[in-house]
């Protein structure tokens, strides 16, 4: 019943400021500025973050009107819905949706809108809108939060272009990462990522990226991100790219060699679990990681991950997460790469 008043108390608010030039509303006791701008413009319209990070999200008011509300949403252009996030009128506030208890207004000034995300997670990436509504003068701007993040091709233990859109949604999120959208895969791409196999992306299109064009590989075409456009998500199947961003925890190497059970085992001894491929490459990517040896991952496969190559380590030329496909798991050749979350 408490939240239900607040929400009525933000509701109901209405415009009740005066100012020069102005003229009244019908019931006299309001006035109207017409072409009154209240948001500045933000100076850069994309934030980027990382996993685990709070971030600033920057809405400030010019000038303050009487009377007003602000709303935070995260908008998709797909999706007429707009999923709030919170309403306030300046004194109270509520929450809604997945980032209840992780979403405020930080307030740090009487003209200061701006919203705080805190402990940022992969799914809050995206477009978030602050709009002030005031009456007659509503007015919003958009920002993107983008997150530092490293995206990694995934392919099936059956062999290559087993998943359906679902599937590979849920394949990325099984490896602590999300499907990555068309904007990372470039960048992953001018980052260096060569990949000959055709994966899912965010968007639902099916891409692949080349860096040294090649017979087998989409033939003698400039490199690029080449594309298969869009596909039945159902029907259609091939591999996925997926995305994940830095740690909030530890990846470290167990000496082998010992078989999967075995690996599992060593990873709980020391209060940690197997860890899974983005784990692997998080830690790659963020932390250094740089280990010949290969160890098991959770998904069955064995990897390990390089950013100095030298001839016995991996080969040359190019840094990256190394990988012997998936093995036998009662093979006993192995180390184990475990994950300690903090």
């Amino acid at each position: 019943m408490k939240g239900l008043c607040v929400l009525q108390l933000l509701l109901s608010c209405s415009v009740s400021y005066q100012d020069p030039g102005v003229y009244r509303k019908a019931d006299r006791n309001q006035v109207y500025t017409p072409g009154t701008h209240y948001l500045l413009n933000p100076i850069h319209g994309v934030i980027h973050s990382a996993r685990g990070a709070n971030v600033t999200l920057p809405c400030i008011m010019r000038r303050r009107p009487r009377s007003y509300r602000v709303k935070w949403s995260k908008v998709n252009p797909a999706d007429p819905l707009e999923n709030l996030i919170l309403i306030s009128n300046g004194q109270r506030h509520k929450n809604y949706d997945k980032l209840k208890g992780r979403a405020r207004l930080r307030r740090s000034h009487r003209l200061d809108a701006s919203l705080i995300i805190t402990d940022v997670s992969l799914e809050d990436e995206g477009r978030y809108k602050c709009e002030l509504v005031n009456g007659l003068d509503d007015q919003s701007l958009t920002l993107s939060l983008e997150l530092e993040g490293v995206v990694f091709p995934y392919q099936s233990r059956e062999g290559r272009y087993r998943f359906n859109y679902i599937e590979a949604h849920q394949v990325c999120e099984e490896q602590d990462g999300r499907l990555a959208t068309y904007a990372q895969l470039y960048q992953a791409w001018t980052d260096g990522l060569d990949w000959c196999n055709a994966g899912w992306l965010h968007e639902g299109s099916v891409h692949y990226p080349v860096i040294a064009p090649r017979e087998q590989c989409g033939g003698d075409l400039p490199p690029g991100i080449r594309s298969y456009g869009p596909k039945d998500k159902l029907k259609d199947r091939y591999d996925t790219f997926c995305f994940t961003s830095a740690l909030k925890g530890r990846v470290y190497f167990v000496n082998g060699p010992m078989n999967y059970s075995e690996a599992s085992n060593a990873c709980q001894a020391g209060k940690a679990e197997v860890a899974k491929v983005g784990h692997l490459y998080a830690a790659w990517k963020f932390s250094g990681l740089d280990h010949c040896d290969g160890g098991w991952l959770s998904d069955g496969s064995v990897r390990f991950p390089i950013t100095e190559p030298r001839e016995r380590c991996g080969g040359l030329p190019d840094p990256g997460v190394r990988s012997f496909g998936f093995r036998d798991q009662e093979e006993r050749l192995y180390g184990v790469y475990c994950y300690a979350p903090t």
